[in-house]
């Protein structure tokens, strides 16, 4: 069965993505302003007859050009430095995951409980199970809690990568020898797909990432089995 073509950005899962959503939405409706007046003062220069063609001062003309300006930016500045402050604040984790790159695959570690770690691998197509969707899921996904703040150490053992995963609004470089950080948080249910964002070798589009966020009793069963 063939899937539609999205040319959208995925569904929100996480209020961070959220919030990239509005100032998109926010950012675009001033780019679409600010192009509709350029236009319509092109219009006006072509079909209308040019007068005082000779002026060589017109200090009101320069003031509002100049503030104009001035005052987008800033209508833009603010909202963006709003969102980069809340994807790298994070306060109290209620868990902490490691992720390392590698080449080309993921390995988790889940740090708050003991020898709790796996290498995650891209499945073969000819071991799909129906219902699987190609190229992106792996053999061990990532499970985690929903309503809980989660803390992503992302580094690698090798070359760059990145662990970008859309609906969560996470895009995080992993580079050898440097530990970065996102967070993750959500309030419902759902299986979330992403995939290596960084040109890191020929296999480069075969990391995929699949996050199964459920409800914390859940999570629990799922350690009690792995464990």
């Amino acid at each position: 069965m063939a899937h539609p073509v999205q040319f959208g950005f995925q569904d929100a899962a996480s209020p961070i993505m959220e919030e990239l959503l509005y100032f998109h939405d926010h950012t675009l409706m001033i780019v679409f302003m600010i192009s509709s007046l350029v236009l319509y003062i092109i219009s006006l220069m072509l079909s209308t007859e040019l007068t005082h063609t000779s002026t060589m001062d017109a200090q009101e003309v320069e003031t509002v050009w100049t503030i104009l300006p001035a005052v987008i930016l800033i209508l833009i500045a603010l909202p963006s430095l709003r969102i980069l402050y809340m994807m790298d604040e994070i306060n109290t984790p209620s868990l902490t995951l490691k992720t390392m790159g590698h080449q080309w695959y993921w390995s988790y570690e889940y740090t708050d409980y003991d020898k709790l770690c796996f290498d995650s691998y891209m499945v073969p197509t000819p071991d799909l199970e129906p219902g699987d969707l190609r190229l992106l899921e792996v053999d061990n996904r990532v499970v985690l809690p929903t309503e809980m703040s989660i803390r992503m150490l992302i580094s690698s053992e090798d070359v760059l990568h990145s662990w970008t995963v859309p609906a969560m609004g996470i895009k995080t470089d992993a580079i050898p020898g440097r530990l970065n950080q996102a967070t993750i948080m959500t309030s419902r249910p759902g299986i979330y797909y992403g995939q290596c964002s960084e040109i890191c070798g020929s296999n480069h589009s075969f990391m995929p990432i699949v996050l199964e966020l459920v409800p914390l009793k859940y999570f629990e069963e799922w350690l009690l089995k792995t464990l």
